[in-house]
């Protein structure tokens, strides 16, 4: 087997499907059958007359019913991304193709499944039925190339118990450590008993090259991105990944990514498709210059600094490269910061705590900040702020010149009548 993910999704939908078109054919829906014939039958000569049951047929018919399955979504997408899907349709026979992936994924899957019940006139699920199409199906869409991996563990993280992968696309996905049955133990297995969340990168490619360590780099990184601007946690990436080509042994690779973890960060199944989304807008949304891009950057760095006051300055800097260009004498960032953070109501408490913030920097620098009541805390909100902010400037929700949004909500409230 070499596309898991693949083999996963088409199976648990042909297990679906098996039990949709059972239920059809029981409840009166009649397989169409043709008649045959088949030379040297007899003594004479003569042919014999054989009844073959067209499931491609009946099964075309139920499409509406199979589209509706759960499972039908995950194995469409798991074979658009496979790109030698036409090869595999013209083999079984298809003459007029899709020019679209997800049509040819559409036609994939009921080729796949005319495979699967090829001339059967139940539609019971047979391991053995399915394992002999998947490997026919592999066979034509991996002819000279091989899927090479890389895994690394993601800390701070942990997915819906009743989710085993989350995929992100292209070959990416989040996927519990323990089902990956042959993951090495190293990425698996950390401290605590639960086993750890693994970015999973998979991607066909021809087998005399390496597998594809410094795309996994990237890949892996800006799933932290995306991570630590969704939703609030310490994440972190272990510092080793691990690579193979197919069927090859695993092979440590540094990762050069880390960060700060700290408790576990649940995400539970109602926020998959939103991170999904999430992680997708940021790949195809992430500044390639400017100051979004710098204070991305520095957030970042802030993020994985060991101890959190080390964050202080750069939270500040990246703040001051979105709010306060004229430098920090203008005093400007904690009323601009306040006026995109907080109601008008709010603003001056808010910018009187972020004032305070800012002013912890030189205790920060003489070592003093820890002695301070609520400085942590002080720290923690202006980094929330901050991770607000970054998102909602890459999503399109704020405008890309953040001072003349606060400077416009600022002379607005100045305007307003006194209430």
């Amino acid at each position: 087997m070499r596309n898991s993910a693949l083999h996963r999704h088409l199976e648990t939908f042909t297990v679906d499907a098996s039990g949709r078109l059972t239920a059809e054919a029981a409840g009166g829906a009649e397989i169409p059958f043709e008649v045959t014939e088949e030379r040297g039958g007899s003594a004479a000569g003569r042919g014999l007359y054989v009844y073959r049951p067209l499931t491609e047929d009946f099964i075309a018919s139920r499409r509406e019913a199979l589209q509706r399955l759960p499972s039908h979504a995950g194995a469409v997408h798991a074979l658009a991304g496979c790109e030698a899907l036409d090869a595999y349709l013209v083999e079984r026979g298809e003459v007029k193709l899709p020019d679209d992936r997800r049509g040819l994924a559409e036609a994939g899957l009921k080729a796949f499944l005319g495979a699967v019940f090829a001339e059967r006139s139940d539609f019971g699920f047979e391991p053995a039925h399915f394992e002999a199409a998947y490997g026919e199906l592999e066979h034509v869409l991996y002819e000279g190339h091989c899927t090479a991996t890389v895994v690394a563990p993601v800390l701070g993280i942990a997915l819906d118990p009743a989710t085993t992968e989350l995929e992100l696309g292209e070959g990416l996905s989040l996927i519990r450590g323990d089902a990956l049955g042959d993951a090495p133990p190293e990425a698996v297995w950390s401290d605590t008993e639960e086993p750890n969340v693994l970015a999973l990168l998979a991607i066909d490619q021809e087998r005399a090259d390496r597998p594809p360590v410094s795309v996994a780099r990237a890949r892996f990184r800006r799933i932290l991105s995306a991570l630590r601007l969704f939703e609030r946690g310490g994440y972190a990436l272990g510092p080793v990944a691990y690579a193979r080509g197919e069927a090859g042994s695993w092979r440590a690779v540094p990762i050069g990514v880390s960060g700060r973890p700290r408790l576990l960060t649940l995400i539970p199944a109602a926020q998959q498709e939103e991170l999904r989304a999430f992680y997708r807008l940021v790949s195809r949304r992430s500044p390639g210059g400017g100051e979004l891009a710098w204070a991305l950057a520095r957030f970042e760095m802030g993020c994985e600094r060991l101890a959190p006051f080390e964050a202080l300055t750069d939270y500040l800097l990246a703040l001051r490269a979105l709010l306060e260009p004229e430098g920090p004498a203008s005093g400007r960032l904690a009323t601009r910061l306040a006026a995109i953070c907080a109601t008008p109501e709010e603003r001056p408490a808010l910018a009187q705590r972020l004032a305070r913030a800012i002013s912890l920097e030189g205790s920060v620098i003489t070592g003093m900040a820890s002695d301070e009541p609520g400085a942590s805390r002080l720290v923690d909100e202006l980094a929330e702020h901050l991770r607000a902010i970054l998102r909602d400037a890459l999503c399109g929700h704020l405008d890309a010149d953040l001072c003349a949004v606060a400077d416009e909500l600022l002379a607005e409230a100045a305007q307003a009548p006194a209430r």
